[in-house]
């Protein structure tokens, strides 16, 4: 599975809550709230004011290597 800046961190980390460091080391220490999980990953980096590509690119390295 190829991971887009349009999906939801939820649907995310329900494939493996494994990836969540790399939306910690972002400063995205919400994870837990209900309302983050509902998120595209392009809408909390903006909110985070961080790299969206960045973010989906080791994402999507991380989720190869497993």
């Amino acid at each position: 599975m190829k991971i887009t800046k349009e999906m939801l961190i939820g649907d995310v980390l329900d494939m493996d809550p494994g990836c969540a460091e790399y939306f910690l080391a972002i400063g995205m220490h919400c994870l837990g709230c209900p309302a983050s999980r509902g998120e595209s990953i392009e809408d909390a980096c903006a909110v985070h004011n961080t790299d969206c590509e960045a973010l989906v690119n080791q994402l999507n390295a991380y989720f190869e290597n497993k």
